[in-house]
């Protein structure tokens, strides 16, 4: 296995994590129902599942 021969300082550890950082994700809004939701994925409104602006499963009322 690779072992480090000197110690890798704060800064220099730090300036490679740089680029490690969160990124919020990006949203859509539904033009049929209005929901925000990600894009490409299936989404609830009420307890229906929508996909791309379309009904896909219904909720079905309780007996």
């Amino acid at each position: 296995m690779a072992h480090p021969k000197r110690k890798i300082s704060k800064s220099r550890r730090d300036k490679r994590r740089t680029h490690y950082k969160a990124v919020a994700p990006s949203l859509t809004t539904c033009q049929t129902t209005g929901a925000v939701h990600l894009p490409h994925r299936a989404y609830t409104v009420d307890g229906n599942i929508y996909y791309n602006g379309k009904l896909l499963v219904e909720k079905t009322a309780a007996a």
